[in-house]
């Protein structure tokens, strides 16, 4: 009897490229070495990214917050746009540690896919090192998980995670917002990466193109157009105005109708106007195009405001002159009255 010696197998045979994945680390670390920041003691390579607790701080709490980029992806795959679904993911988990008055100190990204492309993954964690960089925190970590048989070819996910600090005494709660405070909000770029099962949808529904125009500009740079990001012009304005800022409410899934509510206390309710801004012609596009009516819009985009803030009435015009300086787009939206007895606590009148 002949015995016959079995081929040796590989992980390469198995689906996963060891030899790919270090090319990635190769090509991440030049893009996270732009985003170090003080504080950073061991980065990308090691098993865990370390990182000192900002000294200046007499009683730092940490602050932490995890997204992903949603269905927004499934375009990122039909329309190649892989460069920005990284600022995206940035922007969700930064925005939202920011509202509690967090400076965003670290982030750390997964990415997972069935075959690991290391162009793809370069140009996308190319868009997180930006997205770090324009919130001024440090890419210090990540995993990228190569799964044969999880995903389909040229498909991935992502999550990130985001870590902030702020001063014990300086964490905003909403607590102090009363009647009569002034409600302002800051523009969105757009669509940001909230509602994307329905703009699909309309976009299937319109039959669209992405190299169609919309507002002079080709639909598939307006409809990906990134999260932007607020985190530098809103500490900016924190550091000048301290407790004159009652609250912030990121304007992400459940639109203005469920964000806003989630810092006001039971009895108060957010009155905004909806003449009080534009709404972009992408949101006014979709509208028209889905049949969507006016409160499922509210309630599923952020329909032209990605961040609302609420300051005494008196003071609105100085912290809004304030975040104009730094580049921001500001609307006076309305005010906060008391909440009529089961009613809701956000109407748009």
């Amino acid at each position: 009897m002949t015995n016959k010696k079995t081929a040796s197998l590989t992980y390469r045979d198995a689906g996963v490229d060891i030899d790919a994945g270090e090319a990635l680390v190769d090509r991440i670390k030049p893009l996270a070495a732009r985003t170090m920041r003080a504080g950073v003691m061991a980065g990308i390579g090691g098993f865990g990214a370390l990182f000192e607790v900002p000294r200046q701080m007499h009683e730092p709490v940490l602050v932490s917050g995890t997204d992903g980029v949603g269905t927004k992806l499934r375009l990122a795959f039909d329309w190649q746009r892989h460069d920005t679904v990284g600022i995206d993911l940035v922007a969700m988990s930064v925005n939202d540690i920011l509202v509690q008055g967090a400076e965003p100190l670290f982030f750390l990204d997964y990415f997972a896919c069935g075959k690991l492309s290391v162009d793809t993954a370069a140009r996308v964690v190319g868009g997180i090192a930006r997205g770090c960089e324009l919130a001024g925190c440090a890419l210090i970590g990540g995993e990228t998980a190569e799964m044969p048989g999880m995903y389909p070819e040229g498909e991935y996910d992502l999550a990130g995670f985001a870590v902030g600090a702020v001063e014990k005494s300086r964490i905003i709660d909403g607590a102090s917002i009363a009647v009569g405070d002034a409600v302002l909000g800051l523009a969105s770029s757009g669509a940001h990466s909230n509602g994307f099962s329905l703009l699909r949808r309309i976009l299937k529904h319109a039959n669209a193109k992405p190299t169609q125009e919309l507002g002079g500009k080709p639909l598939l740079d307006v409809v990906m157009e990134p999260t932007r990001i607020y985190v530098k012009p809103v500490l900016h304005a924190l550091a000048e105005h301290g407790t004159d800022i009652k609250g912030l409410a990121h304007i992400t899934g459940g639109g203005l109708l469920d964000n806003v509510p989630r810092i006001l206390a039971d009895g108060l309710c957010a009155r905004l106007h909806r003449d009080a801004w534009q709404m972009p012609e992408l949101f006014s596009w979709l509208q028209r195009n889905g049949g969507v009516d006016d409160a499922e819009m509210h309630r599923v985009f952020n329909c032209g405001i990605g961040m609302v803030i609420v300051v005494p009435a008196d003071r609105a015009d100085a912290i809004a002159a304030t975040l104009r300086a730094q580049g921001e787009q500001v609307s006076r939206l309305g005010e906060i009255v008391e909440r009529e007895p089961g009613g809701p606590q956000t109407v748009v009148v």
